[in-house]
């Protein structure tokens, strides 16, 4: 059979064929013959069966796989494309080729597609829409990279729009593609430059290989071929056919796949990656029976749920031409691109209309049989369109022309479908309609506008009774379906983006036509989902009605654009207008009739309204009609049209009571919520309310209220405007009573605080009808104020970021909020620090804009804004008064709005709620609802002010507030005038919050009084605020409140003095408590103070300052336990104390990151590697306790696991079973505690000569050993014998002398806990006690960190001693006396060892064996001082480079300078001998301090010279000569200190890179997360399962399995995609981590959400190095564990 076969070149039997095959001569063969189509198919119906799918397919990625493409692809060229290539040029291919891109003229499109991931670039003020985009190249020779642009990811499928002229207002080429002299001309027909045989053969080649294509992926026959194509034989071969579907997850098919065709997980994986990318995979191949078998299973497990998943039994020879067929189409992509016109011929074949009529073209054939075709099968035609229908603008017009008369069709194939709609061939709307041209002749010709929504209103198909939206429980399945047809709202945002400047008689038409369909639209969404109060009972069930506001949002823009279409034209305003006030009449004739009249009568007026009460009929809060009605009549203001043409427009049919009647109910509806009425109705109100009033929404929704009561109101009398809205709000009842007070009081409490709530409520409603005039067309004002308003009102609750005030302001259709242009004249910019971010100050003169009432603030807002503007008056030294801010004038159709302000409904209820204020008691009032009342008050005298100073005499205003507040009130309520009232207000104690406001309204009555007079004395000199007799009251003002300040301040100062006073006599009293002496209390704060950084010697209480060298003074070490808060003395004999610790494996230092991790059970970690590859770190958080409180808590801590284990079974920030636990005091992750250890006090001279007396006993004792006299055998077999006297013994070293521990059972107890945590964690195994390496890692973690501290000191230029932080100083000192008395907790034989191993390395001894060479032993590690030895390695290390002896001298000096501080460290931490000066500051000196400090000559020869007998047997050992020869690798001295990798500058570098990065394992698929580890350089696919590995039994994902090799399993990546940091730590830890890159506003952006441009913060880059190289990052990856619980439940391991 073939199958077997596959292995070699082509079947045997075809092999000879393929070695003597010709293209050449099958071209001529072809080119003769009388049927072309008839010949070119029997060739590929012989060979295409040959070639491709051949055998069973395994999973992707094997190398079998790889060389079987390999092999396809070279035959396919050969045998299938070469020929088609030899006919269509005429010869040799290659030639033939280069001719033709020599000829070409391209066109200037550059029309570069892009790849998933890569960056695209939209300059923010010169594209034509945000869907405009330059590719990295075009982008980076364009004039836009100096514009303010915006940077994202592409979800690919797009392609860049450099060259077209529409997409850009400037600059749409860039340097590359900018036209030349003899580029040709867009009209000429590319076809002409082609000789015309080539274009005849071109059209025959083009349209066979076409239709072929297109006949096979449209094909839906599992057996049989089309015509022409039928195999010569046909075997019993065939393919399970496994498809994609989004509807199943990986999980699924993966367990599907493994029962079904009986494969591996991973082969399962690797089948469900592939489905997953290209849409289908067959997963089983073989006969019929065998391949329907496994189908039968998949169906069978799939159909539970869901849909079973779709899976075909399909002949070989059919899948084959399928391949084929895509391998055709590329090839065709291909070629168009060496020639225009090869692209114009395909253009035409592919667009050419059968003999079938109506889309008979094979172009309409591929694009309706879309949704039936596999992913990777459309992805490949896709591309196809693209390269060349979409880039030849004359097929582009008429292939846009076939899209949108079938779009319907399209988009209901695409409902039906469940693919993403990236691969619907829907999603090429946007290359279409952005186009402002073709998106207009769509328009005209095809009625575009009116088909895209007519579609959406028939895919949304829940309708009640009146004909409104519906949306039942909002399931997952439904907000699917409703998520596909949101889509179509994205098509009508892009044919309406950008609105047109000339208008044609049929553009009109076609809109208006457009406009009625939208009006539809809105007419089925005005009123739907009304809501009732539940009254008694809570509601059962929450109501949906998240599917109205996601329409709702989705509208929002298309609103908006059709509002400024409108406006561009002043006959379609007004037809626009018309057919929208009659859409309302249409839905008010549809409230119910009955509605009961009444007549309300206050203040003297009277008005006609009907019954109904929010609080106990329906109401809903979607009112899109009246919306976009007040949207239109603003309009007419703004284009002064209804002062123009006021006969066209029908604004005497408007009924201003009904126009306000919707609006006023739906904020009516919010004041009842915030009263608390609708507490029974539950979230999904709340819900409503808050979108309501939210960024998303508010322009659409609330915003349109308020201007829509602003309509009403300014065509209505004012008392008769209040009245309704008294009756509304449901108040009427209050002010119209004859005693308003015994009414209100007699109500139950609830109810008096709901109507206080409601009052507050309608009082601010209107101050927003009357003051919100920053609206062009309400106000006369521009849009860009409009913005600044809202940027001055956010910052002045808080200075903000750039991101918080684009958050706040509402975008437009172009995702712009225009706050650029208007940011710098308002506020100031602070940068950021090493964290944070970058914030916006107001600058202080546009407080005098603030306004309490600005109607965007919510409650919190308001109450914020307020206390930061009293605050800020009060540092300034002025009154705390809050006054309204000056207002810009109203348009002439708003103009009667200010007459609310004086009409005497208002007046009557400011002058109730005066009345009820000059009693204090009572609770029918609230100080927001007087405040509210002041606010209106001072509105109306600013108004009379303005009018009185820009008019010419006092005929003129007709504003006279002033003249009404003095007359008294008229029944019902008989007070005094309203300025009587404020001024018995004035001094009222419990008004004194208010007394500045008070003050400042009577000062601004005298002025207007005194203007009035002079302009009546016919004087037009104008008063500003504040002269003549007020300068007293303010003067009398500022001395009261001055004495006050003085008064508190006296106070402050006296209270203070008695603290102090007291302190001192409890200290006095006390003195016992305080030996510590007050210089070290004040030392220790002034530590804190400075960055924790504290002098050794006056650090913890129990480190040691010296008198002498060695001569050491005794202290006690007094320390106290954090559990228990006992004090004791650390001594050898007592009780044990420890300090809680964190070990854990480290590669920081490493200098060779490809060696691979130990065998944990052979690996002998005596001699260390001076490539330090794999270290062990302890570090502490410096709490100490006392052994037994520990293990206590340790206890608990196990305990509560194990009960939490058997409630919830998730993760917690740390691993118990691992020994790991949160300090109690500072939840610092640690897994170990070190015990607390006294000094240790010995030296240099004592230990030598003891330690020669040992050798020479040992070698007797081996000599009597060998002769069988001694019973020691502990050296067997290590030692040979040697003769020599017998050595003297001293006392305390016979060799049967077992010394004793000088420490207590709970100290040794703690050190043999420490020894087995760096054991078990150093080398990864379970405890054991008796493994001889026990002590070796012991005194290797000590070694490690000493080094790696040195090192960080070294590169932050920080002095040796007295720069470190008390944890790390307490940790070190603990370390060293730990090191040194480990030896105590292991057997003696074991010690002894391990000694006579190291010592034999470091005094070479020919009786050793197997003593390494020196230049593979770090030696640091080698426990003591061996700085000849040391010297040494520096020499091999820096030899081939010196020049001269100076040089060697310097380059040794500089190599051997970290050993020495490395080694001080240690000698100072274990003797706690105080350092010499020169060695607590960074400098210069320190050579001679280091060597004086370790008693070693300063200068190197005179070492040399005293010890140059040593060197001479390391200088023989055979390592160091094949060494120098070139047979090793010599880590070079200094060691230089790693780095993390170097970033680029600019992020967008970063996004390049990762986009052409693919997926090592899945065939040059794109990686969905490319993850870049900042340690090694590496790139890896990571959160996908091609790219999982097996750790310790268990899948991880690739940054997990990278930590292992890396960073000895932990890891530092960041996420390219997300711009995002990532922090690793084993399998269960892990967090984010904000990212070094910072766009031009000082802010991080995660997520690429913003894409402003991104740029590396160096010092936020050291940061995370500097983390990295002090260990922090476990540390980090606890504390953000614990701040936040969500991490702790992500799979880190599958990242």
């Amino acid at each position: 059979m073939a199958a077997a076969e596959s292995d070699g070149d082509p079947p045997s039997a075809s092999r000879s064929e393929f070695l003597n095959f010709s293209a050449k001569d099958t071209a001529s063969r072809w080119l003769a013959a009388a049927d072309l189509q008839q010949e070119v198919y029997r060739h590929l119906a012989v060979y295409v069966p040959r070639i491709l799918c051949l055998g069973p397919s395994g999973g992707s990625g094997s190398r079998e796989e790889q060389r079987e493409e390999q092999r396809e692809e070279l035959a396919c060229q050969l045998l299938l494309l070469a020929p088609m290539e030899w006919l269509l040029l005429g010869e040799e291919p290659a030639a033939g080729l280069a001719q033709l891109q020599e000829n070409n003229q391209p066109s200037p499109l550059c029309g570069h597609v892009f790849k998933v991931g890569e960056p695209t670039y939209s300059c923010r003020e010169c594209a034509a829409d945000p869907t405009c985009v330059l590719c990295m190249q075009c982008f980076l020779g364009s004039v836009h990279k100096e514009h303010r642009y915006r940077m994202t990811t592409s979800g690919g499928g797009g392609f860049c729009d450099c060259g077209d002229a529409e997409a850009w207002k400037k600059g749409p080429y860039c340097q590359k593609h900018t036209p030349t002299d003899n580029s040709r001309d867009t009209e000429e027909d590319p076809v002409a430059q082609l000789p015309a045989d080539m274009v005849a053969r071109g059209y025959s080649i083009f349209s066979i290989v076409l239709k072929y294509a297109v006949d096979l992926l449209t094909w839906d026959q599992e057996e049989q071929l089309p015509a022409g194509l039928e195999p010569l034989e046909r075997g019993d071969t065939y393919y399970c056919m496994l498809f994609n579907d989004e509807v199943h997850t990986y999980e699924q098919v993966i367990y599907t796949l493994q029962k079904a065709v009986n494969c591996s997980q991973k082969e399962a994986v690797s089948f469900a990656t592939t489905v997953d990318r290209d849409g289908r995979k067959s997963v089983r191949y073989g006969d019929f029976q065998f391949c329907d078998q496994a189908k039968s299973v998949i169906v069978r497990n799939t159909s539970r749920q869901s849909k079973p998943l779709r899976v075909q039994v399909m002949h070989s020879s059919v899948v084959a031409h399928q391949c084929f067929a895509l391998k055709a189409l590329s090839w065709l992509g291909q070629i168009i691109q060496y020639s225009d016109g090869l692209r114009r011929i395909l253009c035409q074949v592919g667009l050419q209309k059968g003999a079938e009529g109506e889309n008979s073209s094979l172009v309409d054939r591929l694009m309706l049989n879309d949704s039936k075709m596999w992913k990777g099968a459309r992805n490949i035609y896709h591309q196809l369109l693209m390269n060349s229908l979409l880039m030849d603008l004359k097929y582009k017009k008429i292939f846009a022309i076939q899209f949108a008369k079938n779009y319907r069709r399209l988009q209901t194939d695409f409902m039906e479908d469940d693919h993403e709609r990236v691969v619907s061939v829907t999603s090429l709307s946007v290359q279409l309609f952005t186009v402002p041209t073709m998106a207009r002749m769509l328009m005209v010709e095809e009625n575009l506008m009116t088909t895209i929504i007519r579609t959406f209103v028939d895919h949304l198909r829940h309708r009640d009774l009146q004909g409104r939206f519906q949306f039942d429980r909002y399931t997952a399945q439904q907000a699917f379906k409703f998520g596909r047809v949101q889509s179509l709202i994205g098509d009508l945002k892009y044919v309406l983006i950008s609105r047109p400047s000339e208008w044609s008689d049929q553009l009109r038409m076609k809109f208006l036509e457009g406009l009625d369909a939208f009006l539809e639209l809105l007419k089925c969404m005005q009123g739907m989902d009304p809501v009732v109060r539940q009254v008694g009972q809570h509601i059962e069930m929450e109501p949906e009605w998240e599917a109205a506001f996601t329409l709702q949002m989705k509208l929002t823009h298309i609103i908006s654009m059709i509002q400024e279409w409108c406006s561009a034209d002043e006959c379609v305003l007004i037809e626009a207008y018309r057919k929208c006030l009659g859409a309302l009449s249409h839905c008010y004739s549809g409230l119910p009739d009955g509605e009961q009249p009444i007549s309300l009568s206050l203040a003297g007026h009277s008005v006609e309204t009907f019954r109904y009460q929010v609080s106990q009929d329906k109401v809903s809060i979607h009112l899109p009609v009246c919306r976009l009605l007040a949207g239109l009549h603003v309009l007419l203001s703004r284009t002064e049209v209804a002062s123009r043409f006021p006969e066209q427009l029908p604004l005497g049919e408007l009924s201003p009571p009904l126009l306000i009647e919707l609006p006023l109910r739906c904020l009516v509806l919010c004041a009842q919520v915030h009263a608390g009425m609708w507490r029974r109705n539950g979230f999904s109100l709340i819900n409503q309310i808050y979108y309501y009033h939210n960024v998303k929404c508010r322009v659409e929704m609330f915003d349109k209220d308020i201007i829509m009561l602003q309509a009403g109101a300014s065509m209505m009398d004012p008392n008769h405007f209040l009245m309704i809205v008294l009756s509304r709000f449901e108040l009427f009842h209050i002010f119209s009573s004859a005693d308003v007070r015994k009414r209100y009081r007699e109500a139950n409490k609830d109810v008096v605080q709901q109507n206080n709530t409601l009052i507050e409520e309608m009082l601010h409603l209107i101050i927003m009808v009357v003051g919100e005039r920053y609206v062009a067309g309400v106000g006369q004002v521009e849009p860009f104020d409009e913005v600044r308003r809202e940027i001055i009102h956010q910052l002045s609750i808080r200075p903000m970021a750039h991101s918080e005030l684009v958050k706040a302001l509402p975008e437009n259709g172009n995702k712009e909020t225009g706050l650029e242009r208007v940011i710098d004249t308002v506020a100031s910019f602070k940068k950021p620090g090493v964290t944070g971010r970058g914030l916006y100050e107001l600058r202080p003169e546009w407080n005098k804009y603030f306004n309490l009432y600005f109607h965007h603030y919510s409650r919190a807002d308001q109450s914020k804004a307020e206390e930061a503007q009293r605050k800020l008056r009060r540092q300034n030294g002025e009154d705390t008064a809050l006054p309204p801010p000056l207002l810009p004038p109203l348009c002439p159709l708003f103009a009667s709005l200010v007459n609310l302000l004086q009409c005497d409904v208002l007046l009557a209820v400011e002058g109730a709620v005066l009345q009820w204020a000059v009693e204090p008691s009572g609770g029918g009032w609230t100080e927001s609802m007087l405040q509210r009342v002041l606010h209106l008050v001072g509105m109306a005298l600013l108004e009379e002010q303005q009018q009185l100073e820009n008019s010419s005499g006092d005929d003129d205003v007709t504003f006279n507030y002033t003249c009404k507040i003095t007359r008294p009130g008229e029944a019902p309520s008989t007070s005094g005038s309203v300025l009587a009232l404020l001024e018995s207000l004035q001094n009222a104690p419990h008004l004194e919050v208010h007394k500045d406001m008070i003050t400042w309204i009577l000062k601004m009555v005298t002025n207007i009084k005194t203007m009035r007079e002079r302009t009546s004395s016919t004087s037009t000199i104008t008063i500003s605020p504040g002269q003549g007799p007020e300068e007293t009251v303010r003067d009398k003002d500022k001395a009261e409140r001055k004495r006050k300040a003085e008064m508190a301040r006296l106070r402050r100062e006296k209270i203070m003095a008695q603290m102090s006073e007291m302190q001192k006599h409890f200290i006095n009293e006390n003195k016992e408590l305080f030996q510590q002496s007050l210089e070290e209390l004040e030392a220790s704060t002034s530590a804190t103070a400075e960055n924790r950084y504290t002098p050794v010697h006056t650090c913890a209480h129990w480190l040691t300052s010296a008198a002498a060298d060695t001569q050491v003074a005794e202290r006690r070490q007094l320390v106290t336990c954090i559990l228990c808060q006992e004090e004791q003395e650390v001594r050898g004999h007592g009780r044990a104390m420890v300090l809680a610790a964190f070990v854990q494996r480290s590669t920081v230092l490493s200098k060779n990151r490809r060696r691979n991790l130990p065998d944990p059970e052979r690996h002998d970690p005596l001699f260390m590697h001076p490539d330090l590859s794999l270290g062990i770190h302890t570090a502490s958080c410096g709490h100490i306790m006392h052994a037994t409180c520990w293990q206590r808590y340790f206890e608990a801590v196990q305990l509560k696991e194990q009960r939490r284990q058997q409630r919830l079974r998730g993760h917690t920030s740390y691993d118990v079973e691992n020994g790991e636990f949160l300090c109690p005091l500072c939840e610092c992750l640690s897994n170990t505690v070190i015990p607390l250890l006294p000094v240790n006090h010995s030296c240099l001279e004592e230990w030598l000569e003891t330690t020669n007396q040992q050798i020479a006993l040992l070698h007797s004792a081996n000599k009597k050993q060998s002769d069988g006299q001694s019973p020691v055998n502990h050296l067997e077999g290590r030692v040979r014998p040697t003769g020599g006297a017998e050595p003297v013994v001293p006392e305390g070293f016979r060799v049967d002398f077992t010394p004793q521990n000088p420490f207590s059972s709970s100290i040794s107890e703690m050190i043999t806990t420490f020894s087995m945590s760096t054991y078990k964690v150093g080398l990864k195994v379970n405890p054991n006690e008796q493994d001889h390496r026990v002590p070796v890692l012991s005194w290797s973690t000590c070694a490690y960190t000493i080094q790696s501290i040195e090192r960080f000191l070294m590169d932050e230029e920080k002095p040796l001693f007295g720069s470190l932080p008390c944890r790390q100083d307490d940790c070190l000192s603990s370390l060293t006396r730990f090191s040194s008395a480990c030896w105590t907790a292991a057997p003696l034989k074991t010690v002894h060892t391990h000694f006579f191993r190291l010592f034999a390395a470091l005094v070479p001894d020919s009786q050793v064996e197997n003593t390494p060479c020196i230049l593979d032993i770090d030696m640091f590690h080698l426990l003591h001082i061996n700085v000849i030895k040391y010297l040494l390695c520096v020499c091999v290390s820096v030899l081939p480079e010196v020049s001269s002896g100076w040089q060697l001298w310097r380059c040794v000096k500089a190599g051997v300078l970290p050993f020495l501080r490395a080694a001080t460290l240690f000698f100072h931490y274990l003797n706690s001998t105080a350092p010499p000066a020169d060695l607590l500051v960074a400098g210069p000196g320190q050579w001679e301090a280091l060597c004086s400090y370790l008693s070693l000559p300063s200068n190197l020869l005179q070492l040399h010279q005293s010890q140059h007998t040593q060197l001479e047997p390391w200088c023989r050992h055979p390592g160091v000569t094949q060494t120098l020869q070139g047979g090793g690798v010599i880590v070079r001295f200094p060691r230089e200190s790693n780095r993390l990798i170097e970033l680029p500058e600019d992020y967008s570098v970063l996004i390049n890179q990762a986009s052409s990065f693919t997926c090592p394992r899945s065939g040059g698929d794109k990686s969905r997360a490319p993850t870049l580890c900042l340690v090694c350089g590496s790139m890896l696919c990571s959160q996908s399962y091609c790219c999982q590995t097996e750790v310790d039994g268990e899948d991880v994902g690739a940054c997990t399995a990278h930590t292992f090799t890396c960073g000895a399993g932990l890891g530092l990546f960041l996420r390219v995609r997300e711009s995002q940091v990532l922090f690793v730590a084993g399998k269960t830890k892990g967090c984010f981590y904000p990212p070094p890159y910072l766009d031009d506003y000082g802010e991080t952006d995660q997520g690429l959400k913003r894409g402003n441009p991104l740029h590396l913060c160096s010092e936020r880059y050291r940061k995370i190095e500097r983390l990295w190289r002090q260990h922090g990052i476990a540390e980090v990856i606890g504390h953000a564990q614990e701040a936040n619980q969500t991490l702790v439940a992500i799979d880190w391991q599958h990242l």
